[in-house]
């Protein structure tokens, strides 16, 4: 936008003026600090004779429906047809209900504006097509540490929904109890992916950062604890129990 304007001999504030915005709103969006708005857009184009090569950006201003961090793992998450997981602290958004994944959100530090708020519960529900997909189906694990399931912001809807998913085929749920906590259950959530094409990932993630590798050594070392946690979990149907316990308590 600032390269058509300079090239047009248009100052930014006769473009703020145009557009109806301050110049110094105007300089945030040619800097990348704002997104430009459609409107800005249009009169930008028409202003600087662009023939409709500014205009046509407006397909490219819809935001990105997940944390950068985060973009690669859930395009692999998309070409996935086994996904085994690790929760220690929070239920998998795979498993989240409304309710739980708008009080995470909303919630984040710093804090997040509303539109932003609204497109992430979106499209943190809409990956869970994922559990009902046909073609291809994919296998999927969840092994959920209990300190997760006992914290204030599970309800009842929440553990019923866990319940919900682990009756679907193609889906063992299981529940890793106090008693049988492990250290490297301790060390924090894990993820495995592979993919159509037989490619496997290992993805963690942190309060900071996260990690997707194809690494051999990383993707082996995140398999064997898997395993190993998954041997100390309860089994499916134990969990079932155990959360359906749970569910009585809370009614």
């Amino acid at each position: 936008m600032k390269r058509w304007r300079t090239r047009a001999n248009v100052t930014r504030e006769q473009l703020a003026e145009a557009a109806n915005y301050s110049p110094d709103t105007i300089k945030s969006m040619e800097q990348g600090v704002r997104m430009p708005t459609p409107r800005v857009l249009d009169v930008a184009d028409e202003l600087c004779r662009a023939d409709g090569l500014l205009s046509a950006a407006k397909d490219y201003l819809s935001r990105e429906k997940f944390p950068a961090r985060a973009q690669e793992f859930m395009e692999r998450e998309k070409e996935a047809i086994s996904r085994w997981s690790y929760e220690a602290t929070l239920i998998s958004g795979l498993l989240q209900t409304e309710t739980y994944a708008r009080t995470l959100i909303e919630n984040r530090y710093p804090p997040l504006d509303e539109e932003v708020v609204e497109q992430r519960i979106d499209a943190r529900l809409e990956r869970q097509e994922i559990l009902t997909r046909r073609k291809p189906p994919v296998g999927l694990s969840f092994v959920i540490y209990e300190a997760a399931l006992r914290s204030p912001l599970v309800d009842a809807e929440q553990l019923r929904r866990l319940l919900e998913v682990s009756r679907l085929r193609n889906v063992a749920l299981q529940v890793l109890p106090f008693e049988s906590g492990v250290p490297a259950a301790l060390l924090g959530p894990m993820v495995l992916l592979e993919t159509r094409g037989h490619e496997r990932f290992a993805f963690a993630e942190g309060q900071f950062a996260s990690e997707l590798s194809a690494d051999p050594g990383v993707v082996n070392r995140v398999t064997e604890r898997l395993s190993m946690i998954r041997t100390q979990a309860l089994s499916p149907a134990e969990s079932a129990r155990f959360i359906e316990r749970m569910v009585d308590r809370d009614e």
